[in-house]
């Protein structure tokens, strides 16, 4: 009585209050307004939604489209959280519905006008009904008796509308206005009186026959059975009107001629579209039907229709449909229960709440909270059995029901389960559902011994020779028995052997398996018991399934999987009571750490298993079902899963473990041989402390059983590199005999020409050098370096490959006596090889990363050891900075290509690491040898003065420049990945905190474009001073596919060059200057390099490309306004053109050239005349022939540059005599350029006349190439000279 007598503070007595204390009244939740409560934790949108609802209400229909969009946008948010939009149904759905009424009353149901008022609105009221379900929606319409024919006559309206979109996001709300109606009839339909008494359009009763029908339920029925043929929702919405009407008692004669209906539609056998439909209607009314009517009614139809449902489930078309049999098995139970009379059973486990919370004074407090809930009533609350009368019978009432040993049970009732126990095996999990709340429904009203039948029934699908769908249905079956109260406590020992097996249900099916729906529904069965049983009936169950439920929950290859089975127990957990470590073990395993398959197995399973009782069902299930698990990854993680369980308990793994897991390296099947090779090798190292000498054997063993060829062989492979890793890094004592075969296994998957299985044997080929040659002195240690060294040059790349890398980890003791030799071959390994068919980037990459790691090795042990002579040391440093770091400046201009693309970018990554190693290195050596007026690296000035210093620096200012230069290239070219990795790198070395790198050129710049920032969003931007280095970087990008990157590419080119206002009035002038000059200098340095010359020169292409390089330079006015430098520039771009130009065969090339040459032509400067000549002597060009493709090229050519030469006649008129100009402009107007070249010869003759250019003339005689030279123009040494036609064409 406590809380009913509790004063609530007044006004008066809040206004005493002091201020906080009464504002700390207004933000309590518990006496705030529902308003505030409503909107701050349900729908956080509502006075939006509110706004436009009110301004919709206001004006009667729905004046602006777009808000209701935004609405329904809103409102789709909360699709799976529903429930939060329930408060404020009443809000949104009554004044929505009275617009529908009152509009409709207005205007008459025969107005054009009304569809377009109630469809909007309709909208708005079916999102409602699919996020929160329709029962909640329907509360809340009007059920006026007067509504019932305005609902019939708008129905009929709207039946006629058509949709113009089957998109809903495009819906202007036809469907929705259908489905709306039908809903609102579905509750009209139920007026208390008789329907012919409310049809207006009988004139009196007299007028209507004993059994003839009012007009208004045929029309009802007519649009109902026309919706029940509809593909979409209206389908549903019909059955439910059906089930509504024709279960009343004034219907018989409308429910006997529906029945005849179905029976035709159900017996006609057609299979065609629309007959389909139908047919899934009229089984869904069925259904329906039989929910919501009573059984005297529905007695005198079941043969019938149990004929027509029985017939139609074992026909092909059910077959075909596993929506039919949904609906078919949903009947199936309705009949079921229409035979069998609703009942309280009194053999049903009930667990009562003053049990359940063990609190004696409950029923005392519940009555006192004025609830009237009393401890009867809380027992029967889950009787309900989603039926028809279920929620009449009344507790007084139960004393009449039948005895369980009196009671008939109609044989029809055996056929029906039989039927239902087929629906558990379907191959959809929709029927399976279905079919299992059935079993449990039908089970409700059965005897306890003809309900204990039925559950050995379902125990049945348990058996091996049944399917992964028998499984999944028994296991839904037997959670619905137990969360009705229908599988008894006495029945738990026999049912959770099979949940067991159930949890771990996994069949290999080929290259994977089946059974993750099946564990996950066990996990749903372990969940209903906790919910279903009192703690005391559920402690022994709950032991044995615990260990089993977490073992899934950490080990389970699903994700689903693994929190269905947290959730379980979790519940059992909460529900059950006091459970050792329970509330730990669920704070391990939460939802979102068991979201990672290897945090579940590498944490939370490690932190469950130091529990009691954990840890051996935990190796048992790695032991037995996930080192021979289909998925490789899953083994390699079991393996070291295994290893992260040992320290609990290393005697038991060390020899009952490993004494099953030795022999499985041998098996038979590849999956278990490849997972006991990686668990025994991740055990043995993890039991570094037992020196297990019985493993040596099994490396010797697997090649004696020759278990590398063949299928799987390569995962084998990988397998014994791991092993062999792992014996090394814990140093187990081996014989020499067994030493030297690890080693030449260890060399044989070096030579693999998987990339894979290389990387694995130079990780086991590090630790093995250094715990088996190097710590015992072998005296065969020494030929190891030589040999590596001698496979550098081989013919096999692989071997290259797999000997670059090996060098990379050798130890120093094996690199003292050759490091020279060894630093100078990987060196020259990392640059193109000249003979074509001997180049493989992936060689060039291998021989870039061990060069990285050789200096690595050489230097640290060099700074530590005080026995090196000074003289070895500084040739050390010289030959870095010598040799070394210009290999790799070579290593950044390797564009290698091929089918793959461009794999010279592995080489640039990799080259780019290299020369920050080698920063880091130089600088280091410097700071020791050279700092001593310094205190600290650190202080050294930030302008880099070298002074004296610098004639001792091994990192100066010229390599410093070439380094940045170099790397900053990188960082503004087209690829995003290597553009982000020259970003970081530059980072790294602006910024290094170690050790400070000097002589960095326009350090502050670039300080600024690369700021000092953990997550760094690289681009292209302005690096402030061009180098030739980033312009040649530069230009590539302007030349890329990407338009966002070209963008970004030009707007950087132009920055640059924009006058800045605190400068200097020529500083543009200058920049200008400098850009052209290093224009000239790529176009030089790069001369037949199509990869860099296309770009650069490259125009707005023929598919409507942005202008680029040198044309948008041109457009912009740049490059054309340097007084005594343009003609200068302008030649000398004409001479690169002459060159590119003479004999080639590519389209880009020859087309990105025409507009550079207008632009030159343009001018009013001599130069002009050169480039004018080039452009007429296009004009009759003669591209390859073949075939069509080459003429349609030649063609746009010749167009392309008669375009040009008629815009440069415009604007220069000294090219041609004034008084031939007229001619000229005609001839090139009128003249088809883009036909046969030998139709425009003439025209082409007389335009040459006019120009005084001789035909044929193409460059003038200082710019030509000898036919000799032509001949024996050198080829390339690289692969940049050889690009495919694709590749070329499209400037990458």
């Amino acid at each position: 009585m406590a809380a009913a007598t509790e004063e609530v503070p007044t006004p008066e007595k809040t206004k005493q209050m002091p201020v906080s204390v009464a504002e700390e009244e207004v933000e309590d939740d518990e006496h705030g307004s529902k308003d505030r409560v409503l909107q701050k934790y349900f729908l956080q949108e509502w006075k939006l939604v509110k706004s436009l609802l009110e301004d919709i209400v206001s004006n009667q229909q729905v004046s602006d489209l777009s808000s209701v969009y935004k609405i329904r946008s809103i409102m789709d948010k909360y699709q799976q959280q529903g429930e939060l939009l329930e408060p404020y149904l009443e809000s949104v759905v009554s004044p929505l519905m009275q617009i529908i009424r009152t509009r409709t009353i207005e205007l008459g149901f025969k107005s054009d006008e009304i569809l377009e008022i109630i469809k909007p609105v309709c909208i708005i009221i079916y999102t409602l009904v699919t996020v929160c379900g329709y029962k909640a929606v329907i509360k809340f319409f009007p059920h006026q008796v007067s509504d019932l024919e305005l609902a019939v006559s708008l129905l009929e309206k709207c039946h006629g509308a058509i949709s113009v979109t089957s998109l809903r996001q495009e819906s202007t709300g036809e469907m929705e206005a259908k489905c709306v109606m039908l809903l609102w009839l579905s509750i009209l339909v139920l007026v208390p009186f008789d329907i012919s008494s409310v049809d207006t359009s009988i004139a009196s009763s007299n007028e209507l026959g004993e059994l003839e029908l009012a007009p208004l339920v045929l029309r009802i029925l007519k649009f109902s059975k026309d919706y029940l043929s509809s593909a979409g929702p209206m389908r549903t919405m019909s059955g439910l009107v059906l089930s509504k009407l024709l279960s009343r008692p004034d219907m018989p004669t409308a429910f006997t001629s529906f029945i005849e209906w179905t029976h035709e539609v159900l017996s006609s056998g057609t299979d065609d579209f629309t007959s389909h439909f139908q047919l899934l209607g009229a089984v869904e009314a069925l259904a329906a039907i039989f929910k919501a009517g009573g059984r005297k009614g529905l007695m005198d139809v079941v043969p019938t229709v149990w004929t027509d449902i029985s017939t139609l489930a074992k026909s092909g078309i059910a077959a075909r449909s596993p929506l039919l049999r949904k609906y078919l098995v949903k009947s199936t139970q309705r009949i079921g229960l229409t035979f069998l009379p609703p009942r309280s059973p009194a053999w049903r486990y009930v667990v009562s709440i003053v049990e359940y919370f063990g609190h004696p004074d409950l029923t005392s407090r519940t009555s006192s909270l004025g609830e009237n809930v009393s401890i009867n009533a809380l027992k029967r609350a889950d009787q309900c059995s989603h039926d028809e009368n279920i929620d009449s019978v009344k507790p007084e009432n139960s004393a009449n029901c039948l005895e369980d040993e009196d009671m008939e049970v109609p044989e029809i009732v055996e056929e029906i389960i039989e039927m239902l126990l087929a629906g558990l095996r379907d191959t959809d999990t929709v029927v399976r559902w279905s079919a299992a709340k059935g079993i449990g429904r039908i089970s409700s009203r059965l005897t306890s011994a003809l309900s204990e039948e039925v559950l050995s029934s379902v125990l049945e699908l348990f058996s091996p020779g049944e399917g992964d769908g028998s499984w999944h249905g028994a296991c839904l079956a037997l959670a619905e028995l137990a969360r009705r109260g229908l599988l008894l406590p006495m029945s738990l020992p026999k049912v959770v052997p099979f949940v067991v097996k159930a949890l771990h249900y996994d069949i290999r099916r080929g290259p994977h398996s089946v059974g993750s729906h099946v564990r996950d529904a066990a996990a749903y069965v372990c969940w209903a018991f906790g919910r279903a049983y009192y703690h005391t009936d559920m402690r022994n169950v709950l032991e044995r399934l615990a260990p089993h439920l977490l073992t899934v929950a950490c080990y389970d290859r699903e994700v689903n999987c693994r929190r269905a089975a947290a959730a379980a127990f979790q519940e059992n957990v909460g529900r059950q009571g006091n459970y050792p470590h329970g509330i730990d073990i669920v704070n391990t395993a939460d939802y979102f750490s068991l979201s990672s398959r290897v945090n579940s197995y590498l944490h939370v399973a490690v932190c469950i298993a130091q529990n009691e009782g954990y840890l051996y069902p935990f190796a048992e299930e790695l032991l037995h079902n996930k080192i021979g698990h289909w998925d490789k990854g899953l083994r390699e993680l079991a393996g070291e899963a295994l290893s992260a369980l040992v320290k609990y308990d290393p005697e038991y793994f060390a020899s009952f473990v490993l004494e099953k897991l030795i022999p499985s390296t041998l098996s038979s099947d590849l999956c278990m041989r490849h997972g006991a090779t990686l668990a025994t090798a991740e055990i043995v190292l993890a039991l570094h402390q037992y020196k297990q000498k019985r493993v040596a054997g099994v490396v010797p063993a697997i090649e004696k059983a020759r278990l590398y060829r063949g299928k799987g062989g390569e995962i084998m492979r990988s397998a014994v590199s791991r092993f062999i890793e792992c014996i090394s890094s814990s140093h187990l004592v081996l014989p020499e005999k067994i030493k030297r075969s690890l080693l030449d296994t260890l060399n044989e998957n070096l030579r693999h020409p998987n990339s894979q299985i290389q990387n694995v044997a130079v990780q086991a080929l590090e630790h093995f050098v250094q715990a088996y040659l190097v710590s015992t002195s072998n005296e065969g240690a020494g030929g190891i370096t030589s040999k590596y060294l001698e496979q550098l040059t081989d013919q096999n790349v692989a071997i290259r490959r797999g000997s670059a890398l090996a060098l990379g980890v050798l130890p120093y003791e094996l690199l003292a006596n050759r490091w020279r030799d060894v630093l100078l071959k990987l060196s020259s390994s990392c640059m193109i090889e000249n003979n074509p068919e001997d180049r493989d980037a992936e060689a060039r990459v291998n021989a870039v990363k061990g060069l990285i790691l050789v200096l690595k090795t050489l230097t640290q042990e060099k700074d530590c050891s005080s026995n090196c002579s000074g003289e070895d040391d500084m040739s050390l440093y010289h030959l870095i900075k010598n040799e070394v770091m210009p290999c790799l400046f070579k290593a950044l201009d390797d564009y290698s290509v091929d089918n793959r693309g461009d794999v010279g970018s592995w080489v640039r990554e990799a080259a780019m690491e290299g020369l920050e190693t080698c920063t880091y290195v130089l600088c280091i050596k410097d700071s020791t040898a050279i700092s001593h007026g310094v205190e600290c690296v650190s202080e050294r000035p930030k302008n880099d003065v070298a002074d004296n210093n610098q004639v001792l620096s091994f990192f100066d200012a010229n390599l410093a420049t070439n380094v940045i230069g170099g790397i900053a290239k990188q960082a503004v070219e087209k690829m995003d990945k290597i553009r982000e990795a020259a970003a970081k790198v530059l980072q790294r070395i602006l910024y290094n905190k170690a050790i400070f790198i000097p002589f960095i050129p326009y350090r502050e710049n670039l300080e600024e474009i690369v700021p000092n920032e953990t997550d760094l969003k690289w681009g292209v931007c302005n690096l402030g001073s061009l180098t030739r280095s980033v312009l040649s970087g530069l230009v590539i990008s302007i030349g890329g596919l990407q338009d966002s990157l070209r963008k970004a590419s030009i707007s950087a080119l132009l920055e640059y060059l924009q006058p800045v206002e605190t400068k200097e009035s020529n500083e543009r002038r200058s920049r200008e200057q400098k850009l052209s000059t290093d224009m000239l200098w790529v176009l030089q340095q790069y001369k037949k390099c199509d990869r860099v010359i296309v770009p650069t020169l490259k125009n707005p292409d023929h598919n409507s490309c942005v202008f680029q390089t040198i044309e948008i330079l041109f457009s912009k006015k740049i490059f054309l306004d340097m007084e005594d430098r343009t003609p200068v520039f302008c030649a000398s771009v004409l001479d690169s053109l002459a060159v590119e130009l003479k004999g080639s065969r590519d389209f880009a090339k020859l087309y990105s050239s025409i507009a550079i040459l207008g632009y030159i032509a343009s001018l009013l400067e001599t130069i002009n005349a050169r480039a004018f000549n080039h452009l007429l002597t296009l004009l009759g060009h003669r591209y390859p022939k073949g075939t069509e493709v080459y003429t349609l090229f030649v063609s746009q050519i010749r167009k392309a540059s008669a375009e040009q030469v008629y815009l440069v006649l415009l604007q220069n008129g000294n090219l041609v005599p004034e008084d031939k100009i007229e001619r000229a402009l005609e001839i090139i107007s009128e003249t088809c350029w883009d036909g046969d070249v030998e139709a425009t010869k003439l025209q082409r003759l007389e335009i040459f006349e006019m120009a005084g250019v001789e035909l044929g003339q193409l460059v003038k005689p200082r710019d030509k190439l000898s036919n000799k030279h032509s001949e024996k123009r050198p080829v390339a040494n690289d692969e940049n000279a050889s690009y495919s036609s694709l590749v070329g064409s499209t400037g990458f």
